[in-house]
């Protein structure tokens, strides 16, 4: 048996982002193996997580909004070192999942090594790497991918970019999702969420994520509007929209497309903004189908979510999506940046019944591979390993409390 190894998973929010709920549920289910964890995580104490959580928690204040994105990211690099020194010992794993942790944690480290105190151990997970423009975050970026002791990614996809783009051998441990929760979504708040969306009765193609580039949101409102011109007439609704970057210009001209596409704000596009938590499962129970046409993702979380509540899924042909969906079976996709194709494949799931029903089976089984648990004992190697090779003892929990425990810093 794999001796505990205890170990801080470190995220940069508390709002709902792919990041953030990789953590709140690894967290989770390394809790309930019994593995001393906790998280910290850079936000407002008062308020906490987006949902209730179940492992421990600490809190470090966020610094307050900023006019620029690298004022922002290095902000809260500032703000998220400085609470790191104060909680975190050299004897735990750091386990970082993002630019803005990673470049925090490896700061306490740095400071630790310079003064002669233990050093923490700095593990990162990489989802994805964003598309910056400044030479500044374009650099901070990847130095949060050099400096960290150990990298992993959630895909093989991404294992291959880091190894060709970035010269670094990376681990891979897969997302997970919680099948069970997305599967027992309450079918009259389904139908209310479906009608709020859909008055008329439309066919509703649920999108997650909100609008920014990497969604491919402007191919996706091409697409419905062909529809709208020849097809079944569905409604989009729109679920997400928070980031720490700031997509204002491509939303705005995504939205400036809309009227020349004959599409209608609040009519045929439905924006819904930040859903409560506990409405996301009846979400996808009140769609007919996901449409998830990036251009680039880390995993697919929101895939796996849709295939858990039975939503069958059209997104776009990355080699990333067909490490766990097998096309035509699982999911149909469809060549990026291709409104023409997206549209067709949205419309053969919205008018064939068969193919929809066909793809809900396989979707569910796709799902009932990935779980949470199983992603926690995947992690737990690797905590073992990077504490052996840093000299660690197994080490006690450091968090006291008890499940869902909170504390900040002052």
């Amino acid at each position: 048996m794999t001796p505990p190894v205890a170990v801080d998973l470190v995220t940069y929010s508390v709002k709902p982002r792919g990041g953030v709920v990789h953590t709140l549920h690894l967290a989770e289910a390394l809790h309930r193996a019994g593995q001393p964890v906790r998280v910290i995580a850079l936000g407002d104490p008062a308020t906490g997580f987006f949902r209730p959580v179940s492992a421990p928690a600490e809190f470090i204040p966020a610094p307050p909004p900023l006019p620029t994105l690298e004022e922002r990211v290095f902000a809260s690099v500032d703000a998220l070192a400085a609470g790191l020194a104060r909680l975190t010992a050299g004897d735990r794993i750091v386990h970082t999942q993002d630019c803005i942790s990673a470049r925090a944690a490896c700061r306490v480290a740095g400071d630790a090594r310079r003064d002669g105190r233990p050093v923490p151990a700095v593990l990162r997970t990489v989802h994805h790497v964003d598309d910056f423009t400044s030479q500044a975050l374009i650099d901070c970026q990847r130095q949060a991918i050099a400096e960290p002791d150990q990298i992993l990614v959630v895909s093989e996809q991404w294992r291959r970019i880091l190894r060709e783009e970035y010269g670094i051998t990376a681990g891979v441990v897969h997302n997970g999702v919680d099948a069970a929760r997305f599967r027992a979504a309450d079918p009259r708040r389904a139908a209310q969420l479906r009608r709020q969306a859909s008055p008329g009765g439309r066919p509703v193609i649920l999108a997650v994520g909100g609008f920014e580039p990497r969604k491919g949101s402007d191919t996706l409102v091409r697409a419905v509007a062909r529809l709208q011109r020849s097809g079944p007439r569905p409604v989009l609704a729109v679920v997400g929209g928070h980031s720490f970057q700031d997509y204002t210009p491509y939303r705005e001209r995504v939205m400036g497309l809309l009227p020349g596409l004959g599409l209608r704000t609040g009519e045929d596009v439905v924006f819904l903004g930040t859903v409560a938590d506990d409405d996301l499962p009846a979400w996808y129970a009140a769609a007919d189908v996901l449409a998830f046409p990036s251009t680039k993702e880390g995993w697919g979380l929101a895939m796996l979510e849709a295939m858990s509540a039975g939503l069958p899924v059209v997104a776009s042909d990355l080699p990333v999506f067909r490490e766990f969906v097998q096309a035509g079976r699982d999911a149909l996709l469809v060549p990026v940046d291709d409104p023409a194709a997206l549209a067709a494949a949205l419309a053969g799931v919205l008018t064939d019944r068969g193919l929809a029903a066909r793809l809900r089976r396989a979707g569910h089984a796709v799902s009932e591979r990935f779980t949470w648990d199983r992603s926690a004992a995947e992690h737990l190697p690797v905590y073992a390993a990077l504490a052996s090779r840093a000299g660690r003892s197994p080490a006690a929990p450091a968090a006291p409390g008890g499940p869902g425990a909170r504390a900040s810093t002052p």
